[in-house]
């Protein structure tokens, strides 16, 4: 029986955390709930990022005696791609600032209207 290998599991999560975020914003009536959707959607994205950077037998891009020992005379052949994992650290924390953004703005709506219903706010409606 073949085993299913690290990169696989985690592609299957990610994509598993991006529907469950995309069916938590589109689904859901709450506002904090809406925004915890989309925590766990840019959560699954950052995931999948990292899962397709990921290459079995290859080491992290850190120029060391790990990369000495492996014989080869190109480092670049031996050593992972490190833009996807700089693309994730990046996104991680623009996620942070857009999520903190989103949860103030409900602060604001909350104090404003006494609720967190997206239906009970038709200030802009025709």
């Amino acid at each position: 029986m073949e085993y299913i290998d690290l990169g696989h599991i985690s592609l299957l999560i990610g994509f598993l955390l991006i529907l469950v975020g995309f069916w938590g914003v589109l689904t859901q009536k709450n506002i904090i709930k809406i925004i915890v959707g989309f925590s766990i959607l840019n959560t699954g994205i950052n995931i999948l990022i990292v899962s397709l950077g990921y290459v079995k037998g290859k080491t992290a891009p850190i120029i060391d005696n790990a990369v000495a020992q492996t014989g080869y005379h190109d480092v670049s052949a031996s050593v992972v791609d490190p833009v996807p994992q700089a693309l994730v650290l990046t996104a991680i924390v623009i996620g942070f600032g857009v999520t903190a953004l989103m949860l103030a703005y409900a602060m604001k709506l909350y104090k404003a209207k006494k609720t967190l219903e997206i239906n009970k706010f038709n200030d802009l409606k025709w």
